[in-house]
């Protein structure tokens, strides 16, 4: 098996609501982190990780310390879409790329990628390694 078949992923659909919208009539680009985001717990649910009930058990948090997007066609009002997310590392760190692309037409319209990494809170001391009741599910 190569690594390419192994990797977790998932596919979540949205439909562009109005207030998602900027005064140009296209999707705010901040809004596409939320888009991302729905699909970053699309997958961990997926996986069964429930991060909130995670910390509440072990006061451990995943902050997101890195994102990037590149935009590349404009999304509008009542678009459908449907958002990719795709899981490259989760040893050290957990590393997701997510695509968006218009439904129907698979046309990309962004591309992404984040990077969180496991802190013990209230200190907000950095592990060193993604826990393993963490990384065995998204397939590390």
């Amino acid at each position: 098996m190569t690594l390419m078949e192994i990797r977790k992923s998932c596919q979540v659909a949205i439909t562009v609501p109005f207030h998602d919208l900027d005064p140009m009539n296209i999707v705010w680009h901040g809004n596409l982190m939320k888009y991302f985001d729905v699909a970053r717990f699309a997958l961990l649910d997926q996986c069964g990780i429930d991060l909130q009930a995670y910390f509440e058990k072990t006061r451990y948090l995943f902050p997101i310390i890195k994102t990037s997007t590149k935009h590349i066609v404009a999304l509008k009002n009542r678009d459908e879409l449907i958002c990719n997310v795709t899981v490259l590392e989760a040893k050290i760190k957990i590393v997701m790329d997510f695509e968006i692309r218009r439904k129907g037409r698979q046309q990309v319209c962004a591309r992404g990628r984040s990077e969180q990494v496991a802190v013990v809170y209230p200190k907000m001391e950095l592990l060193f390694e993604i826990p393993e009741d963490i990384r065995k599910p998204l397939g590390f």
